[in-house]
């Protein structure tokens, strides 16, 4: 079955709500848990599903993206009928950019006619979680869908930025509403919601049908939860497929948009305690990226006084990291992070070849690359005065953003 068919990734958002860590990249090239891209989530699963077959869909500040897929995805082999291809907007139907998710989908029919897949898979390139995509079009093909929509319970107080659904009890949808003011609810459970993750399996043929007569109708905001989704299932086969059903694993219903500042921390942080929710660390669905030639990481000055030990706790550390008498705890350190003497690290998020001067304190904070942090430095203990300097999220996590010299 997965010979017929193709993903799509839809990877061009600008995620203006993870500003300024979106100032220079796309949504789903910001880094994450240290050594990958958020994108890398969606890839893996691809690849973790035996799909080998990927169209990446491009479009805001791409660079960033472009770079990373071509140093560590460019293992597919042609020969085999094997791909990753990306593809920033063509104009080949007009002279706009992406008008919407369905909009970028017809604008690259094109490219998809070329292939001619039975089975389009369409997928987000920008949240975090694990799933096997081949089980959801074997229960798409059961059920003889035209469109198979995968769906995650949600609370209620998340519910109103989601496309919602109603199911019967065989999981076919009777009931869609896109980002409700007052959703509904499960029956049953009057504080949980059934909600749309944004992937889709279509049989091919049938969304040129919808994605032309679409594209044709002037008042149509040319999007999936918005146009298509409304119009179909009224009159087609729309069943919901259920997130996290077909594994026992722990992590098996972990799912996370983490399209916020506060959001972002969270999930990052979390990945560093003692049993997270997110297993990094699964044998059985290896996660791939790119990784530059470092070397190890290093911690040093065993032999001096407490204060001025090598130590990172509770904490992902990677490849190039250097913990030089410095303390890190409940926190994130990309490759080539430097922690000069005395220097404490709580709560943070290092990306990159960030380099913290010694004595200087840095608590619930997230540095961009490349940005070197002056001896004695305080980021973190008062708020009202890093608001002076830098972006602060609503829920207190304060941002150095790439490029900023002290």
């Amino acid at each position: 079955m997965l010979k017929d068919l193709v993903a799509v990734i839809l990877a061009g958002g600008e995620g203006k709500r993870l500003n300024p860590l979106t100032r220079d990249r796309a949504k789903p090239a910001v880094p994450f848990a240290g050594q990958y891209r958020i994108i890398d989530f969606t890839l893996s699963n691809c690849l973790n599903s035996h799909i080998r077959k990927i169209i990446v869909l491009t479009q805001y500040k791409s660079v960033s993206a472009s770079r990373h897929l071509a140093a560590g995805w460019s293992i597919f082999n042609p020969e085999l009928g094997e791909f990753i291809y990306e593809i920033p907007p063509q104009m080949r139907v007009g002279e706009k950019w992406y008008q919407g998710t369905a909009d970028a989908i017809f604008q690259n029919i094109y490219s998809l006619e070329v292939i001619k897949p039975e089975y389009l898979l369409i997928l987000a390139g920008d949240h975090i979680y694990k799933m096997d995509y081949g089980k959801m079009l074997a229960f798409h093909k059961a059920n003889r869908a035209a469109l198979t929509i995968s769906a995650i319970t949600v609370n209620k107080t998340e519910a109103g930025g989601l496309g919602i659904l109603e199911v019967n009890d065989r999981q076919q949808v009777i009931g869609f509403q896109e980002k409700p003011k007052n959703p509904k609810t499960i029956p049953g459970q009057p504080d949980r919601a059934y909600a749309s993750m944004g992937i889709y399996i279509f049989d091919f043929a049938l969304m040129k049908e919808l994605l032309e007569a679409d594209a044709a109708n002037p008042d149509s905001s040319h999007d999936f939860g918005n146009d298509i989704i409304p119009s179909l299932y009224p009159k087609a086969r729309v069943f919901a497929y259920p997130f996290g059903s077909d594994s026992s694993k722990r992590d098996a219903d972990y799912w996370r948009d983490v399209g916020t500042i506060d959001a972002f921390w969270e999930a990052n942080i979390s990945l560093a305690g003692v049993d997270p929710d997110f297993n990094l660390y699964d044998q059985d669905w290896p996660l791939r990226t790119y990784q530059s030639q470092m070397p190890p990481a290093k911690f040093v000055f065993a032999n001096e006084r407490e204060e001025r030990v090598g130590r990172a706790l509770d904490s992902l550390v990677c490849n190039g990291v250097i913990v030089s008498g410095g303390l890190v705890v409940d926190s994130v350190l990309s490759p080539g992070v430097r922690i000069n003497s005395f220097a404490k690290v709580n709560e943070s998020i290092l990306m990159h070849n960030v380099e913290i001067g010694r004595k200087a304190r840095i608590r619930r904070t997230i540095i961009d690359k490349g940005v070197r942090i002056p001896a004695g430095t305080e980021i973190g203990y008062n708020l009202e005065q890093d608001r002076r300097r830098f972006p602060v999220s609503p829920g207190g996590i304060v941002v150095v953003p790439k490029g900023t010299i002290f």
